[in-house]
C-alpha cells in the first residue's frame, strides 16, 4: 500500500501549528510525541489516514483543534481515529481495577468499529 506523504506532511504541518508551544515534561518539544507515536506506526505498515491519526490524536484533547477541523482538513475517517483514542483516555475512574476494567472495555468497543484506533493507542502507549 503506498502513502500519501503530501497528506502525511499536512498532517504534520497541522499537528506542529496546534502544539507550537506546548512542552512534554522532560522539556523536548511536544510535537515529538505523536511523531513517535506515527514512527510507531509506520513499523506497523498502517495506511495514510492511520499515520494522519497518530499525528493528530493529541490536538483535539490538547489544543484548540476540534474534529470537525480535522474532518474538514483531513477526512471522516481520520478525524472518526483521533475521536476513537480520544475516547480511549477520557474516563478517570476511582480504582486502578475499576480503571483497567474500564479500559478493556472501551478497547473491545474501538476493535469492533476500528482497529487502527487501537493500533494507534498501543503506539501512544509505547511512547
Amino acid at each position: 500500500m503506498a502513502i500519501d506523504r503530501d497528506e502525511v506532511t499536512r498532517a504534520f504541518v497541522f499537528a506542529c501549528r496546534h502544539h507550537a508551544d506546548q512542552k512534554r515534561k522532560s522539556g523536548d518539544e511536544f510535537i515529538t510525541h505523536p511523531v513517535g507515536v506515527a514512527r510507531i506506526c509506520v513499523g506497523m505498515a498502517l495506511d495514510t489516514e492511520t499515520l494522519c491519526a497518530a499525528l493528530l490524536h493529541d490536538t483535539v484533547e490538547d489544543t484548540s483543534a476540534s474534529l470537525e477541523e480535522i474532518e474538514q482538513d483531513f477526512s471522516p475517517t481520520v478525524a472518526r481515529l483521533v475521536d476513537g483514542v480520544t475516547k480511549l483516555t477520557e474516563i478517570t475512574f476511582e480504582s486502578r481495577d475499576e480503571r483497567q476494567a474500564e479500559n478493556y472495555r472501551k478497547m473491545m468497543v474501538a476493535m469492533a468499529t476500528d482497529v487502527r484506533v487501537i493500533l494507534i493507542k498501543l503506539a501512544d502507549r509505547l511512547h
